[in-house]
Order: C-alpha cells, then structure tokens, then sequence
C-alpha cells in the first residue's frame, strides 16, 4: 500500500475509534492527529473536514452493508431464510467494522447535519427497503405473519441485531452464524417452549 493510502486507512481508522468511544461532536480534529501521529493541518491533505471522515467511514460501511444484502437477495431462498441471511450479513459487517456500526447508529444526529447526509440517507433508505422486502415477501407466501406492521417488526428485529455490537464478541464456540440463527428463531419461532411431540 503507498504511504499516503497508509496515512489515510490510518485517519479513518483512528478517527472511527474515537468517534465510536467518544462521539463525533466530541472529537476534534487535533486528537485525530495526535492518535494518528501527524499535525492537525496534514489532516487536511487527505480530508477537507471532519464530516468528510465521518462521511467516509459511515458511507463505506453501509456500502459493504448494501453489498453482502445484495448477495442474500440474489440467492434462491425462502422468505425466513434471507431474513436469517440478512441478520448474518448485519451481523458479519458489524463484526467487520464495528466502530463504523456504532458511528452509524448512534451518531443520527449528527449525521443529518452534514451537508453529505443525501448519500447516507438514500444508502440507509436502500438497507431499509431490503428488509420490509424480504417481511412482505414472506407475508405475502404464509411465512410470516400479517397482523403485526412490517416497519415494527423491521425495527425490532434492525435494534437487536445492530445493537448487539455492543455486548457480543465474536471469541469462543458461539459464532456469528450461531447468533444469526438464534437471533431469527427467537423473532420467527419465539421463545416459549414447546412440546416437540
């Protein structure tokens, strides 16, 4: 890798650390540089701005996210199985980056004032859609039931999923792939026992 793409894969990860610990609006663009080791102005060789990497950091996650989505609807499955794909998709990008998915969601504020925030809205409305999709899809064939409003269910199942950056660690015997599917059996099966005869 060249020494300026080095510079910047280093801003970007350095910045999307502590705007994940301590916010956007909290970070200023001199502990960006003291963390990556340069003087504030040679920040402004790689980014005009601060929006500029928060913009970056949160565009290029959800592009990876809107890619590994693409894949799980491309695919010849059944409406519960994209649903359990695209909770492993989420969950695989969030591993992937997860300070970018923490910025992404907690930061919404602060990313509706950037002047960039048209590109993250329309990348975010596009995560959105693939979801309610893949629930009226399996609404319409019987998979999933209809008294229940698509958006509610998206937005539950969306907070656990993202949310669980926070507390899950990819270490040990319990993979993603194991939580994928506990996640979808928990919101499509429930989780009262039941007798299996």
């Amino acid at each position: 890798m060249a020494p300026q793409q080095d510079r910047k894969s280093a801003i970007l990860r350095s910045s999307a650390d502590l705007f994940a610990r301590q916010g956007v609006a909290s970070t200023t663009v001199r502990q960006i540089a003291d963390e990556v080791g340069v003087l504030s102005g040679s920040l402004y060789h790689h980014f005009p701005s601060k929006d500029a990497i928060v913009n970056e950091i949160v565009t290029t996650y959800l592009e990876h996210l809107r890619g590994r989505y693409r894949e799980v609807l491309s695919a010849n499955l059944s409406p519960r199985d994209r649903l359990e794909e695209l909770i492993t998709a989420s969950l695989l990008a969030a591993d992937a980056e997860p300070n970018a998915s923490i910025i992404y969601q907690n930061e919404m504020n602060y990313l509706r004032e950037m002047p960039q925030y048209e590109a993250v809205k329309a990348a975010a409305a596009e995560v959105q859609q693939t979801w309610l999709a893949v629930i009226e899809e399996g609404r319409a064939d019987g998979s999933f039931r209809t008294d229940i409003e698509p958006r509610v269910f998206y937005r539950f199942v969306r907070d656990a999923v993202w949310l669980s950056v926070r507390w899950y660690r990819p270490e040990g015997p319990y993979t993603i792939e194991r939580l994928a599917a506990d996640c979808a059996s928990i919101f499509l099966d429930g989780y009262a026992a039941f007798d299996l005869d």
